[in-house]
C-alpha cells in the first residue's frame, strides 16, 4: 500500500514519539502472522506497559539514523515488528520470552537499551534481571539492613540491662 508523503510523515513522526518516550526498543521478525498471535502479544505486552507495533523498515530506520541508533541494514529487511518498553525494559524483554517461547511466528532479533544496540541474546539476558519493583525491594532492603543491625547494637545494652534488673527483682520476690 502506498502512503503519501504527509502520511508518511505522520508515521515518522509517531516513531520519533514512541522511541523519545522508550525506556529499551526491541525488534523481532515475524512470518505467518495471525491476528490471534499479535493479540496474544500486545496483551502480555501491556501489562509490562510496553507496546508492539508493526513498522515500515525504511521509515523507522530513518528515524533510527536520525536519533543515533546504529543498526545492520541487513535487519531491518523482511517483516518486522517493534516492541517500545515505555516503563520497565526488563519486564517487557521477559514478555518477549513468553511470546516466543514454543511460538514460531515471532523471533526476536535484538533491540535497544539507552542507544546500546542489543543483541537477542543480550535481550535473554535482560529478561532474566529481575523486575523494577523487585530491584527496588532488594536496593531498599540493602539500603536498611545497616541501620537495623545498628539499632538492634544500640539496643542490646539496655536490653542486658533490663534483663538483669528483671533478675533481680524475681530473686527478691522469690526470697520475700
Amino acid at each position: 500500500m502506498a502512503f503519501s508523503k504527509q502520511q508518511k510523515e505522520v508515521i515518522v513522526d509517531q516513531y520519533r514519539e514512541w522511541i523519545d518516550k522508550s525506556k529499551a526498543i526491541y525488534y523481532l521478525t515475524y512470518k505467518k502472522m495471525t491476528m490471534p498471535a499479535i493479540n496474544d502479544a500486545r496483551a502480555k505486552l501491556r501489562e509490562s506497559e510496553s507496546q508492539m507495533h508493526v513498522v515500515k523498515n525504511r521509515l523507522f530506520t530513518r528515524v533510527l539514523e536520525e536519533k543515533g541508533y546504529s543498526f545492520d541494514p541487513k535487519t531491518w529487511e523482511g517483516n518486522n515488528v517493534v516492541v517500545f518498553a515505555f516503563e520497565d525494559a526488563p519486564a517487557a524483554a521477559k514478555a518477549l520470552t513468553e511470546i516466543t517461547k514454543g511460538n514460531e511466528v515471532f523471533a526476536v532479533v535484538g533491540g535497544y537499551l539507552d542507544k546500546a544496540l542489543l543483541d537477542a541474546r543480550q535481550v535473554k539476558a535482560l529478561a532474566d534481571l529481575p523486575t523494577l519493583p523487585v530491584m527496588r525491594a532488594l536496593l531498599l532492603g540493602t539500603i536498611l539492613a545497616p541501620a537495623s543491625q545498628l539499632v538492634r547494637t544500640l539496643a542490646e545494652p539496655a536490653r542486658g540491662l533490663a534483663a538483669v534488673i528483671k533478675a533481680n527483682s524475681e530473686k527478691q520476690t522469690n526470697a520475700a
